[in-house]
């Protein structure tokens, strides 16, 4: 994993995500490697990584603490933001270089609310920050309950085990909890329904358009069922019956 230094320019970017004004991305690239990743197209932003295959570079902006500290002290009213959305905010370098935590801590001073999305039980870690604020939700990305497919699909992130013990964690503290069960990969949705209800309060549901990405991976794995939109529809369907009034599709 190629690791380096960056400084950002900003650290607010408008937001069209429903619920939010602004999202913060500390870190530009992922570890994680999802294969059928939409956040590839950022590599355009990089100086050094414009074409270095997805997931084997990470660029922390060191600076983001201090600037978000700058651009929200400039603001009179106060915002949503969520954390993150072309990184994942709880990747594996967050454990060193503490980018996230020292946004929260910013936004939390400021009185700001946050919503999170990571793949990553690391956000545990902040659970003090995260009862302390006014309004916060943590989400998980997990767009199937087979771990096989999570491997092959989600190489470098965390098992899906994981994501639920810290879902688990997160509600047993108070603090709101949802799924984000994009894309619709394989699975059994009876199964994932019965991983998840325990542990989260709401989940959104949506398709995402990353089939060319994977194709070839799916027709590998004996998954080429999963390509069409007649698969996607018939498992939003399934999902939504079976989460009722705490699933919404998007």
């Amino acid at each position: 994993m190629d690791m380096v230094a960056i400084e950002a320019k900003t650290a607010l970017v408008k937001s069209r995500i429903p619920g939010v004004s602004h999202v913060i991305n500390p870190y530009l690239g992922c570890s994680h490697g999802c294969r059928y990743c939409y956040a590839v197209f950022m590599r355009k932003y990089s100086r050094t990584h414009a074409h270095a295959p997805w997931g084997t570079f990470v660029e922390c902006k060191g600076n983001i603490v201090a600037i978000l500290r700058r651009e929200l002290g400039r603001r009179k009213k106060r915002g949503a933001v969520m954390l993150s959305s072309v990184c994942d905010p709880y990747q594996p370098a967050e454990r060193d270089w503490r980018l996230t935590r020292g946004c929260l801590e910013v936004l939390l001073e400021f009185g700001w609310e946050v919503e999170i999305l990571t793949r990553s039980p690391l956000v545990v870690r902040d659970v003090d920050l995260l009862r302390a604020m006014p309004r916060v939700s943590v989400g998980f990305s997990i767009g199937t309950d087979d771990e096989r497919v999570r491997s092959v699909l989600e190489p470098g992130a965390p098992p899906l085990r994981l994501r639920v013990g810290a879902l688990k964690e997160l509600r047993a503290a108070g603090i709101a909890t949802w799924v984000f069960i994009a894309p619709i990969l394989p699975m059994n949705p009876a199964r994932l329904h019965a991983m998840l209800a325990p542990v989260t309060d709401s989940v959104l549901l949506d398709t995402l358009n990353y089939r060319q990405q994977v194709r070839e991976v799916f027709m590998q794995n004996q998954w080429g069922y999963a390509l069409g939109d007649d698969y996607a529809a018939a498992t939003c369907r399934r999902l939504t019956a079976l989460f009722g009034e705490r699933a919404r599709s998007v």
